[in-house]
């Protein structure tokens, strides 16, 4: 029962936007889960649930997917601080950035793992970033764009 429970636990937080421990068992209970504040309670410690922030204040994720959004956080911070200009050509974006910036910015992307992306190049205030395949170039690039 437990482990059923767990498994629909973590099927809700990747579906569903929860804030709360009231949100989750309200979402329980209308999958036929019979649970206590108490009982969900230690299911997110077991779980090692992590509340992070999302536009409307914060709710429950699971711990990579926290990671990931961290990850994407630290890109976008770095890079509104950092570039100048980006644009692509074929299969390689070009990302232009204040003099000095560019290893950290390329470090950050490198970290991010974006589907897509085989690696980076980085200067002093110009990255290589090489994508493939070459049809994701486009994906890639507004992704980027919508970062700075």
């Amino acid at each position: 029962m437990k482990s059923r429970r767990h498994r629909r636990i973590m099927d809700i937080i990747n579906n569903q936007r929860v804030a709360t421990q009231k949100e989750l068992c309200e979402a329980l209970r209308s999958n036929g889960f019979d649970v206590t504040q108490a009982t969900v309670s230690r299911d997110i410690k077991e779980l090692h649930l992590v509340k992070i922030p999302d536009g409307d204040g914060y709710r429950y994720a699971i711990p990579n997917a926290a990671a990931a959004n961290r990850d994407q956080e630290k890109l976008r911070r770095i890079m509104k601080e950092s570039v100048i200009d980006i644009n692509y050509s074929e299969n390689i974006i070009v990302i232009k950035t204040l003099p000095g910036g560019a290893q950290s910015v390329a470090s950050g992307i490198d970290s991010y793992k974006l589907e897509g992306l085989l690696g980076t190049v980085a200067g002093d205030d110009t990255i290589f970033v090489v994508v493939k395949p070459k049809k994701a170039v486009v994906k890639v690039f507004k992704h980027f764009q919508q970062l700075i």
